[in-house]
């Protein structure tokens, strides 16, 4: 691997990022035992009170916890800045994170107001705190490069959709909806997945794809200009929106041409690494460079059938695209933080990364998520083979959570042996 650039001696303390690492999948599994409980036909209706709960589980439950965490470890490492009192930052973020979002799945599932509200003032707080202290630690930034760049763009495209959400929760706790909430939870999904999650992952495959994976590095113009141009276009589809709505699919090409050309990028540079080894997390890669692809031609077709497949549109970009992507890099990072704090404190005798995750049940975890992402597509056309699929999804996320548990024992385990070498002398003091 190459780690140029990086910057190791701010790095939080690991239980900062590893608690959202392994909250992650407990959520995805709840969100498999809602659609397993649910009504497969109110599933189609990206609107009814169960998609909104089954998708939150998974949007903020699963995908939120697993980038805020990841942003948390890269911030310091990346960026070469520290988020100012980290732990406790990662503290209070994460019990009002976790807190609000299951009064947000309950609340919506059984029609409870007083849950929706807590939901709203909590993910309010939560979100908020984390999402402004990232963004103070990263006026301290020197070197700007393209994955620092795209993380603030996230991060404010995240500010803005975080201030949505909490109107539109707080709208269906207090049950009075304005004339634009459809509008305003429209432009909350799409600035979400592309503005938030998509241009993040853009920013991020800038440093991770050469560093994990030995692959060429991304041309110039694509690193200065993609994240901007997809921005560009996120607010012209934003005005087209509330203005000239019959001319708001040319915005949508916009966006998804720039994005379907990443996930071309990502596939070609992956067949291009000069390390050939594959693993479980090159097998994510390409496959959410597939979803996405297929993705970005169905958000853009389906304008013209009055979004009735919107529902298949959100399977292929936020389950293919992006949660393929979360799940292939928590084998990566969580054994990367136990590997990189072991040996920070001096131990040499612990297992290598790859050592770390058993590869025969991560390899089942993953055809098992595909089975069931495939599943839940065919399960639009014909809703009783929803229940099979979501057995599939829940036994693909225990077996995920059961690796990045055994990945997090190993650290347990270790820390309460004596390290190879002392490394006392070498500690600087860090700001928790």
């Amino acid at each position: 691997m190459d780690f140029d650039g990086l910057s190791v001696d701010q790095a939080p303390p690991i239980w900062a990022p590893l608690t959202f690492f392994l909250t992650a999948p407990l959520f995805a599994i709840l969100a498999g035992f809602l659609i397993l409980f649910s009504d497969a036909a109110t599933l189609t209706s990206r609107y009814s009170m169960q998609t909104i709960a089954i998708t939150h589980a998974v949007t903020i439950g699963f995908l939120s916890f697993v980038m805020f965490g990841a942003l948390m470890q890269m911030l310091p490492v990346l960026a070469g800045v520290k988020i100012t009192k980290v732990t406790i930052i990662s503290k209070i973020s994460y019990i009002l994170l976790a807190t609000g979002t299951l009064c947000m799945i309950f609340g919506l599932w059984f029609n409870i107001a007083t849950l929706l509200l807590s939901a709203s003032a909590l993910l309010g707080v939560g979100f908020l705190t984390i999402i402004i202290s990232m963004l103070i630690a990263l006026r301290n930034v020197i070197n700007f490069t393209a994955s620092i760049r795209a993380m603030i763009t996230a991060l404010i495209f995240a500010l803005f959709i975080t201030f949505m959400g909490v109107h539109l929760l707080a709208s269906y706790g207090v049950g009075n909806f304005s004339a634009s909430h459809l509008l305003l939870a429209n432009i909350h999904s799409v600035w979400a997945i592309f503005g938030f999650a998509g241009v993040l992952i853009i920013g991020v495959a800038f440093h991770i794809l050469p560093m994990f994976y030995v692959a060429p590095k991304f041309k110039r113009f694509c690193k200065q200009k993609v994240a901007w141009l997809i921005s560009t276009g996120l607010l012209l589809w934003l005005l087209l929106n509330l203005f000239f709505d019959s001319y708001a699919v040319v915005a949508k090409i916009w966006i998804a041409t720039f994005f379907w050309a990443f996930a071309t990028t990502v596939y070609i540079k992956l067949n291009a690494r000069r390390r050939k080894v594959s693993d479980i997390t090159i097998w994510y890669w390409r496959s959410a460079a597939i979803f996405m692809t297929l993705g970005t031609f169905s958000w853009v077709i389906d304008d013209f059938f009055n979004e009735k497949y919107i529902v298949l549109v959100s399977i292929f970009i936020g389950g293919g695209f992006i949660f393929s992507i979360m799940s292939g890099m928590l084998y990566k990072i969580v054994p990367f933080l136990i590997w990189f704090h072991l040996n920070a404190k001096g131990y040499m005798s612990i297992p290598t990364m790859n050592e770390m995750i058993n590869k025969k049940l991560a390899k089942a975890q993953f055809m098992l998520f595909i089975v069931s992402l495939i599943g839940f597509i065919f399960s639009f056309f014909v809703p009783y083979l929803l229940p099979l699929f979501a057995l599939s999804f829940i036994t693909s996320m225990l077996i995920l959570e059961y690796n990045i548990v055994i990945a997090a024992l190993i650290y347990l385990k270790t820390i309460k042996t004596k390290p190879d070498f002392d490394m006392s002398m070498f500690a600087m003091k860090v700001e928790n």
